[in-house]
């Protein structure tokens, strides 16, 4: 089994910053064809700058709330590539919720952000790679990573929604690994916690405490950079890990061994 993505085509959502980001330009620097998709078109411009006919990337700026957008989302893969490959749904929001408050909708909010909007470009893309596929009885047909948190199993009274979000996206991705298994596609998720991403940065950059709080209560006392969490994600779209589906893979630096007394996850 090898462990390499050249020549695949991947699309990964939440790409102009963050982890999403270090994905897309992981696998881009491993050789597959990469579509950087979000809603930020002036980062996504900034990080990409000028993009030649020959390149193995192409962004794409839309609303992937909307199912307009997931469709045009995936006519720009199959117009500039061909295939679709590879699905990461790392497009994902934070945001604070008040468990007492029967006006917040922050859950809502984040169903439909962290949890809907995977799902439905899943079904899109898992269409094609069935339909591309037909015909073929061995091999990948596709790979589809979500990428989840600890939140799913770890609990803090500001973050109910994105706990809830979490949760449900885990179970997600394991409905759906079943559902995929007879079209040879395989579903699984990352569960980070001590990985800086986007949000954990911002959260950090007047907070010194905080992070110490969170480098205290995992074991291998640091955050993990983007680009660990990206080589994972790697793992699970190669043939490497050609026999694993449903699962939930969880890179935190050890912190979900400890005593749910830590800083809230992200």
């Amino acid at each position: 089994m090898t462990f390499s993505i050249a020549g695949k085509t991947a699309i990964v959502t939440g790409a102009a910053n963050g982890i999403g980001l270090a994905i897309a330009k992981l696998f881009a620097n491993k050789g597959a064809n990469v579509i950087f998709a979000d809603m930020d078109e002036a980062r996504l411009q900034a990080e990409l700058g000028d993009i030649s006919d020959d390149s193995n990337v192409r962004y794409f700026a839309g609303d992937l709330r909307e199912k307009l957008s997931i469709a045009n989302l995936l006519s720009a893969t199959i117009d500039a590539f061909d295939t679709v490959d590879i699905l990461v749904n790392a497009s994902r929001q934070v945001i604070p919720s008040d468990p007492l408050n029967p006006d917040d909708d922050a859950v809502e909010t984040l169903l439909q952000q962290n949890l809907l909007t995977a799902l439905r470009v899943s079904q899109t893309v898992a269409k094609r790679m069935i339909k591309q596929s037909e015909g073929q009885t061995e091999g990948q047909a596709g790979a589809i990573v979500n990428l989840s948190s600890i939140a799913a199993r770890r609990t803090h009274p500001d973050l109910l929604a994105y706990s809830v979000s979490s949760a449900a996206l885990d179970q997600l991705t394991r409905s759906l690994a079943v559902a995929l298994a007879p079209h040879r596609i395989r579903v699984n998720a990352v569960a980070f916690g001590s990985v800086m991403s986007s949000s954990l940065k911002e959260t950090l950059k007047d907070n010194r405490d905080y992070r110490l709080d969170i480098e205290e209560h995992t074991p291998l006392h640091r955050i993990a950079p983007p680009s660990e969490l990206a080589e994972a994600v790697q793992y699970l779209c190669c043939e490497a890990s050609s026999f694993m589906t449903g699962q939930i893979m969880t890179i935190d630096g050890g912190r979900t061994l400890l005593d749910p007394v830590a800083a809230p996850a992200h």
